[in-house]
Order: C-alpha cells, then structure tokens, then sequence
C-alpha cells in the first residue's frame, strides 16, 4: 500500500493549506489514519489523527487551528491548516494503519512527506 501526499507549499504567517494523502494499492480496511510532522533538528511529532469512525486527536500546539478529516470510500485523509505560523514549518508526514487482506495483520504506511514552510 502506499501513501501519496500533497498540498504542501510556501504560505505567509497567518495563512492557510490543505494536505491531502491518498492510499492506493491492495486495502481490505484503514484503520486510524494521521499526520505527523518533523521539523530541522527536531524529532517527528504527532501533528492530528483521526480514527476509521471519526474521532480525531489533535497536539496542543494545533488544536483550535488545524482540522484532520477523511473520506473513507477514497482511502484519503485531509489537513485543513489555518492562521499558520512560523513554528509550523516542517515536513509532514501522512500514516494510516492499513489491512490489507479479511485475515491480516494490520501495519503502518507511512507517505513521503510534503514540505510546509510558513514564511513571510
């Protein structure tokens, strides 16, 4: 299964992006599905997950700013991420815990990463 995600760029402080990360390939079920972010010289870190049934988590330092949702008939999980800032830049990462087949074991899939650089 693989993991391909979009929608990263350069924004000024203040503005808005939306990721997006498309699961593709041999997928049975998705269970939860989350964006990860690592920024220069610092470790990755949970950025916001949402569950197959839509209960969603979220780091302190996004809650309120930042919306995670999905569409499970497109195995797609989304980031809306407003009034951006600086501290934001990263590179983020989409995961998704998939089962591929009625009798295997789940396991992580991790995306590529998209650039996210908060600027003026």
């Amino acid at each position: 299964v693989q993991l391909q995600a979009s929608g990263g760029g350069l924004v000024q402080p203040g503005g808005s992006l939306r990721l997006s990360c498309a699961a593709s390939g041999s997928i049975f079920a998705i269970n939860a599905m989350g964006w990860y972010r690592q920024a220069p010289g610092k470790q990755r870190e949970l950025v916001a997950v949402i569950t197959s049934g839509g209960v969603t988590n979220y780091a302190d330092s996004v809650k309120g700013r930042f919306t995670i949702s999905r569409d499970n008939a497109k195995n797609t999980v989304y980031l809306q991420m407003n009034s951006l800032k600086p501290e934001d830049t990263a590179v983020y990462y989409c995961a998704a815990g998939v089962i591929e087949t009625s009798t295997s074991n789940p396991y992580n899939s991790w995306g590529q990463g998209t650039q996210v650089t908060v600027s003026s």
